[in-house]
């Protein structure tokens, strides 16, 4: 793995999601840094890549309500666990489940694996809500993938606050997770 500045100079045979990505980095002025690598799927795919790019990637999470009617997208540390009975009660929700891949794809256009704050670009209707753990806005940097995970990127945890989410025109809601 490769720890590069910006986008690839070769973007043949990448999707057009992750180059849509970079366009809009590039566009907002926003510095990045990446690594691309194997798929990672799962959170322990990512302890690796990590130590590459000098971070600790973020869990992201796709929620709904039971009725399906409003989405979430959860932010948080990887190594605190995730129960629904903590993070219901902050946002009034009855009850939080993960969400089914149809609705991914269709408001963020990215698939299980993939799932981050870059792809609320894609929400044009503002239909998912940003929840982020309290504990990643004191960090200097976040962790995340460009809407594809054979690529991660570490970005400046102010320019995705201050820039992107502006950019996007979405809010975050600030949770507390203790993992108890």
């Amino acid at each position: 793995m490769n720890f590069e500045k910006g986008r690839p100079l070769d973007t043949s045979g990448r999707e057009d999601r992750e180059i849509r990505v970079y366009d809009m980095l590039d566009n907002l002025g926003i510095e990045y840094y990446r690594v691309d690598h194997a798929p990672a799927n799962k959170m322990e795919a990512c302890s690796e890549i990590d130590k590459v790019l000098g971070i600790r990637i973020c869990k992201n999470l796709f929620l709904n309500n039971r009725q399906m009617t409003k989405f979430y997208l959860l932010m948080m540390p990887e190594d605190k666990p995730f129960h629904t009975r903590e993070v219901s009660p902050q946002i009034h929700s009855a009850r939080l489940s993960f969400g089914d891949e149809d609705h991914m794809v269709d408001l963020l256009d990215v698939h299980p694996g993939s799932v981050s704050i870059l792809g609320l670009m894609n929400d044009r209707e503002k239909r998912v809500q940003l929840l982020i753990d309290e504990d990643l806005l004191d960090l200097e940097y976040l962790g995340c993938h460009p809407c594809k995970n054979t690529s991660s990127l570490r970005i400046k945890t102010r320019d995705i606050i201050d820039t992107f989410l502006p950019a996007v025109d979405h809010n975050y809601i600030k949770i507390k997770i203790t993992g108890d």
